[in-house]
């Protein structure tokens, strides 16, 4: 069975193909600035125009044909609304076209189930950074749950947060991996970590005024950021281990192609004597080869929707599924 999986919950537009077990194709196309962030109605524009290369594109890849999908499968939420629009009405538009059934899939949880299936992963916890999300997810007691979570903005719009300020542009993660490299002093900064949640506001308020100052310099910065950071973020997904009694972690969202967190995450995992589990960098940003395997997991598993119930969910909660 072939699915056609669409994303476009935010900057990205991404078509995958999956059969069976295998990805047949995962091409993409995201929207980017040089300055400022992402503005919505740009973003959904930008799919617009670029979702029928990007559709061709994958079903070369794939080298089939449109007649031959078998279901069509689309992010339906979380993500920006005026993106998810854009999606979910291509989606509906081929599954009315070819007279094929249609899946609205959780975003959050493709992450998770893409990482089972490329990786060697069993029962992890997952640590979902990216953008707009971050959350220690796992699977326990017959559904997913959220074990953390950050209680404002995710740490991707963070990092791009703080890029911007900085005059990086967008996406600002990849510049402040890089320029992070630099960094050669550790810069103290506030830790916020309340129970098993996380909150980046107050660190994000206290690095502009550092950087305002003029007494750093952007690469200590970005390094000591990113050491504080990725640390709170380690920490209670090592807790969240422990609580569920799991030995394997698994990096999911884009910022999880951040190298030092990587790093990091791989020496918490050595320690305590677990598995660290790192998707190739295509797979961990957003991308439709993950919206593709959950639909097509999901219907093997006897989810039905018809076009009527295809509307999005733009606050649709991993725990809600």
């Amino acid at each position: 069975m072939i699915c056609l999986g669409i994303e476009s919950t935010a900057h990205t537009f991404g078509v995958g193909i999956v059969k069976d077990k295998k990805v047949l194709a995962n091409v993409k196309d995201s929207y980017t600035t040089n300055s400022g962030g992402i503005i919505p109605v740009n973003a959904a524009e930008h799919h617009i125009e670029i979702c029928d290369k990007v559709i061709s594109g994958a079903l070369s890849k794939a080298k089939i044909k449109l007649k031959d999908v078998d279901l069509i499968s689309f992010s339906q939420g979380p993500g920006i609304g005026h993106c998810l629009r854009i999606g979910a009405m291509i989606a509906r538009v081929l599954s009315l076209k070819l007279k094929k059934p249609i899946i609205g899939v959780n975003h959050c949880i493709a992450h998770l189930e893409i990482g089972k299936l490329l990786t060697k992963a069993k029962n992890p916890v997952l640590l979902y950074a990216s953008g707009a999300n971050t959350q220690i997810i796992a699977f326990e007691g017959g559904k997913y749950r959220i074990f953390g979570e950050t209680l404002d903005s995710g740490v991707g719009n963070f990092l791009d947060a703080f890029a911007r300020h900085i005059g990086l542009g967008f996406p600002g993660g990849p510049k402040l991996d890089k320029l992070s490299k630099e960094g050669k002093n550790f810069i103290e900064l506030p830790y916020v970590v309340k129970g098993m949640d996380v909150s980046f506001g107050g660190i994000l308020t206290n690095l502009k005024q550092k950087f305002n100052s003029r007494r750093y310099t952007n690469a200590d910065l970005a390094y000591s950021m990113q050491e504080t950071v990725f640390a709170m973020l380690l920490e209670v997904s090592e807790r969240a281990m422990f609580h569920c009694n799991k030995k394997e972690l698994l990096l999911g969202g884009g910022v999880a192609c951040n190298t030092r967190l990587q790093e990091m995450a791989k020496k918490m995992c050595r320690e305590n004597c677990s598995k660290c589990f790192i998707l190739e960098n295509q797979f961990n940003v957003d991308n439709g080869a993950m919206i593709a395997w959950l639909g097509l997991k999901e219907y093997k598993d006897g989810k039905r929707q018809n076009i009527k119930n295809t509307e999005i969910k733009p606050y649709w909660r991993t725990d809600e599924v």
